[in-house]
C-alpha cells in the first residue's frame, strides 16, 4: 500500500503533527514500507498458533543455580589498602 504525500499530510494533520515539507515524500515512502510489512505479516497463516497476552508469558529457560567460580575473595582484597572480615573498610564521609 502505497501512501501519497497529501494522504501523510492528513495523517500528520489528524495526529496534531509538524512535518517538514521537505521530508514528505521520504516519509511517504518510510510509511508505505511498514504498511507493507504488516501487509505481509496479515498474510501468514496462523491457523492453529494460541494467541499470547504477552511474549513474556511463554515461560523462561531457567538455568541451574549452580556456583560456577572458586572464592577469591582474599586474593581480590590483598591489594586493598584496609580489608576486615571480608569487607572493605573505606574513610567515613558523612560525620
Amino acid at each position: 500500500m502505497a501512501l501519497t504525500t497529501d494522504e501523510v499530510r492528513s495523517i500528520a494533520h489528524l495526529a496534531r503533527i509538524g512535518l517538514d515539507e521537505a521530508r514528505l515524500s521520504e516519509l511517504a515512502t518510510d510509511l508505505s514500507t511498514v504498511l507493507e510489512l504488516v501487509e505481509q505479516m496479515n498474510s501468514v497463516d496462523t491457523t492453529g498458533v494460541e494467541p499470547m497476552a504477552h511474549p513474556g508469558s511463554s515461560g523462561l529457560r531457567l538455568r541451574a543455580d549452580a556456583v560456577t567460580e572458586e572464592n577469591r575473595r582474599e586474593a581480590l582484597q590483598a591489594p586493598a589498602p584496609s580489608a576486615e572480615d571480608g569487607y572493605f573498610l573505606v574513610p567515613r564521609v558523612i560525620e
